[in-house]
This record gives C-alpha cells, structure tokens and sequence, in this order.
C-alpha cells in the first residue's frame, strides 16, 4: 500500500498539474470501488475548478471552488496519473477526469481497494475515514513530547505503535522499520517503555526518513507510480527493509555470527532490523 511519501509525492504532482484548472469531463466505469462512488459524480465535478490539493493522512483531499472536496484514496494498488494523450481507457482505468487545459487524470486500481468520495469542505475533518486519525509526522505538533504522551502505557511494541493511524499517520510497514534503524531502536520493544532520551532520536529519524524519501519520489516496489508515471526511488535507499540477511550500511557487526539484518513478522507484515544496532 503507498504510504505518506508516495501520497505525499502524488499530491504534490497533482497540484502542480491540476491547480486552477476546470473540470469538463468525467468518464465513470463503475458505480464503486471499495465502497460505492458518490452520486451523480461526474454531474458534480463537471465545470468545477480545483483550488488546491492536499493530503491528510493516505487520502488525497481535492479542494473545489463550490467549498466541496473531492477524496480519494489509492488502496493497495491505485494510480493516479497526469497525462495530455488521449488514449484508450484500460481495464482498471475507473475514473478518467478530463481538464480544460486538455490535461487528463486517469484512476486506475486493478484491485479495486481504493475510495472516492465527494464531501463539503466543512464535513472534512469530521468524515467517517478522516476523522479517527492521529498526528502528522511532518507537522510542527509532532514532537517528541507529544509522540511520549501517544505512546504512554502502550503495550504493543513501538513498530506496531508507530503504524496505528489512530496515533501517527502515513508510517507504514516500510517506514517504521527504516526509521526504527535510524533511530537504533529495537522494533520489538514495548511502545510504553520507550525512554524519553529514544523518543527523542526517534522523532526526527522519522522525520529525516519521510522527507528523504518524498525527495525521491516514494518507493515503487509493486504498483506505485508518481502522478506523471514515474516510478519512485526510494527503494535503492533502503536501509534494511527487504533485506533479510544482508549487512546493514555502514555494518560493523560481525554478519557471518549475527546474520545480517534479521526479518521477523509483527501484526501479519514484515519487520526488518539489524539486532546489533537495535539493541
């Protein structure tokens, strides 16, 4: 599933693209994805003029001129493309917007977990899907102190923790391992007893690992592509996610005694580390 970086990295190639610009088609292919498309959709965003996109969370927020929003959400495998060839709609190709400027935005999601929905820019914070969420880990409000606070008498451990939308948002499965390495933390210790000198470092890794990966356009391992096509690059910058067995970067450890970077299974996904540097 895209994570904060890629939804990051797509609104962004969206608002550089659509900003300003007018709806004049909508081409619909089906009446839902995994839940159902709002009514008359392409009736309400026709002649619409998209003032600004953003995202909360995984979910990308397309602010319109009639004080409406339009949210999607990429699922597993979802794709929003920008392009200015018409070509013929593919099987997955769900949403098709059409712009005045001749720009084409394309939702394609073969396996249909992705969302649309059309909502009053007051009902925003307050929707069914946005509304339960935590803090964002770019923004000011996230800091060490406030993660601690999150964190407090949590008995999971902090990798399970820091992918709980209900406390930080968009760290996923790939980020919360890379940042955990950065930080030298264990990814199965215990979120609640985290010391306060841990948090402190752990704060800014995340930080450092979101931002380091948004400059390179996400990670493209399966489906993910930017919004003009292009792939990620993240993923060569892996420190240890995928990499079971290997060394980590700069290793000192002894590989042939310890093994490398370890994988074990936490919440059902995979959790990469190295078992000298996360003590």
């Amino acid at each position: 599933m895209p994570e904060l970086p890629e939804v990051e990295t797509v609104c962004r190639g969206l608002a550089k693209a659509l900003t300003g610009l007018r709806f004049v088609e909508v081409e619909q292919h089906r009446a839902d994805l995994r839940a159902p498309m709002p009514k008359n959709l392409a009736a309400r965003l026709k002649g619409r003029r998209i003032v600004a996109i953003k995202r909360r969370a995984k979910y990308i927020l397309i602010g319109l001129d009639n004080h409406e929003t339009l949210l999607l959400h990429l699922g597993m495998s979802g794709r929003v493309i920008v392009s200015h060839e018409k070509t013929t709609s593919g099987k997955h190709d769900h949403l098709i917007f059409h712009f005045d400027d001749g720009a084409i935005v394309t939702f394609n999601d073969p396996r249909r977990f992705g969302l649309c929905d059309l909502i009053r820019d007051t009902d925003v914070s307050q929707h069914r899907l946005l509304r339960h969420l935590g803090l964002e880990p770019l923004e000011k409000d996230f800091t060490p102190e406030a993660l601690a606070e999150l964190l407090k008498g949590k008995k999971t451990s902090i990798k399970i923790a820091l992918m709980d939308q209900r406390l930080v948002v968009g760290i996923g499965n790939i980020y919360a391992s890379e940042a955990l390495f950065r930080a030298g933390i264990s990814p199965k210790r215990q979120a609640g007893k985290c010391r306060a000198q841990d948090i402190a470092v752990l704060v800014p890794a995340i930080r450092k690992v979101l931002n380091d990966a948004i400059r390179a356009g996400g990670s493209s391992l399966r489906d993910y592509r930017q919004a003009d096509g292009e792939l990620g690059y993240f993923q060569h910058h892996f420190a240890v996610y995928g990499r079971a067995g290997q060394p980590c970067p700069g290793c000192t450890c002894d590989t042939p005694r310890t093994g490398g970077i370890k994988q074990i299974t936490q919440g059902g996904r995979s959790t990469y580390y190295c078992p000298v540097r996360q003590g």
